[in-house]
């Protein structure tokens, strides 16, 4: 089975980084399962991260757009399934009538399973600008009554960023804190908002804060992803290709229109 893998990040601007997803998806994917890593092309910003661009929703639409189309590529190429490796889902809504494979996405696996499984969850966070998008993202997908509270850690970009040097206490203090202040209003698991803190949760290994698992969204749409393959395998559970929102036109049809849109075909 393949799978590709999108990160909201370039490759190489941040090394640890690279490398803790890379141990991360092998620990997690089965035998047999491939996990290629897939990020924005070099050009798309000149930072080590694209902070800066992702609080704005006009920026938004080029990046879902991007990631959609990916999706596409992805089927084309003989992927078994996609992932869309960010908080807020960016792409997702689009690449499931774009394309027939299972289509994953980061937040929305966690928030479902948490609350498939009736558990309320928090979602911690240290990008304040993600919290609109993600919120939006849980009302849309109806769970709201499942969310027990939404925290934008205090000063936890710093921590962040430390902890991508290798410094690792200031991180785990205030994101131990939050938990323990989630624990108190009610929540019974943890879903960390952005891709970043949960490697870092996951290269140290915490899977529990104050009493509350930590879920990895990360890992968990990888086996999601697996999973739907497995059942479309299976004949137990598939896409369908009826109505408005799934059904395709002719490839020839769908040719053109990406030559005229998009410059050429994929």
């Amino acid at each position: 089975m393949r799978i590709w893998f999108h990160k909201h990040t370039v490759e190489g601007r941040l090394p640890l980084l690279d490398q803790w997803y890379r141990e991360h998806l092998d620990a997690v994917a089965d035998p047999g399962t491939t996990v290629d890593i897939k990020t924005l092309p070099a050009e798309t910003y000149p930072d080590s991260t694209p902070f800066s661009l992702v609080g704005h929703h006009s920026a938004q639409v080029l990046f879902s757009q991007h990631f959609a189309q990916a999706a596409v590529t992805a089927e084309r190429q003989g992927y078994d399934a996609w992932v869309i490796a960010a908080g807020q889902d960016p792409g997702l809504r689009d690449a499931r009538p774009l394309a027939a494979i299972p289509t994953v996405g980061y937040g929305e696996s966690a928030f479902f399973l948490s609350a498939m499984t009736g558990q309320r969850f928090a979602v911690l966070g240290f990008m304040p600008p993600l919290e609109e998008p993600i919120r939006a993202n849980i009302r849309r997908y109806g769970l709201e009554s499942s969310l027990s509270g939404y925290e934008v850690i205090p000063g936890s970009w710093d921590s962040v960023h430390r902890s991508l040097e290798g410094d690792f206490d200031q991180f785990v203090e205030m994101y131990s804190a939050a938990a323990e202040r989630a624990a108190k209003s009610g929540a019974e698991v943890i879903i960390p908002a952005e891709g970043i803190p949960n490697e870092i949760l996951w290269h140290l290994g915490i899977h529990e804060l104050h009493g509350l698992p930590v879920v990895d969204p990360a890992g968990l749409a990888v086996k999601l992803a697996e999973t739907l393959v497995h059942l479309g395998e299976l004949r137990l559970f598939s896409r369908s290709s009826h109505g408005y929102w799934f059904s395709r036109p002719e490839q020839a049809v769908t040719t053109h229109l990406e030559k005229v849109f998009l410059g050429s075909g994929l």
